[in-house]
């Protein structure tokens, strides 16, 4: 069921807004991804992790690339003019938070001791 966000006159707005926060949700994500790359860590969350990664964007955020998914994914909404997309972003951020985010601290909790409860002090979560 389409419920469009659309004023007379908003078109280049709604896609420069979207469009601005898709580029900066690829930004954060390519940091990101770049920074486990240089730290010679795998990105899926299904490989084991090699080393602690806390400089860059990491030291901001501890999920810079879910973060910019999130950009992404908020982007596309604004682009696309699309309530839909928002509201299937509460399930999606509760899935993400209380599910995947919960099980990965709770390893690198695991693998890498103080360390990492240091790092988790230091650095938000999100931004």
């Amino acid at each position: 069921m389409p419920l469009p966000l659309d004023l007379p006159g908003t078109a280049l707005i709604w896609w420069m807004t979207g469009g601005g926060l898709i580029l900066v949700g690829v930004v954060i994500f390519a940091a990101g991804v770049g920074n486990f790359s240089r730290a010679a860590t795998p990105v899926p969350g299904n490989q084991p992790v090699r080393t602690l990664v806390t400089t860059g964007i990491h030291g901001w955020s501890r999920n810079p690339i879910y973060v910019g998914m999130s950009f992404v994914y908020a982007g596309i909404g604004i682009a696309a003019r699309s309530p839909w997309i928002f509201i299937l972003a509460l399930p999606l951020a509760i899935t993400m938070r209380y599910v995947i985010v919960t099980r990965e601290e709770a390893y690198l909790e695991r693998r890498f001791g103080d360390a990492y409860r240091v790092y988790k002090a230091r650095v938000r979560r999100w931004l």
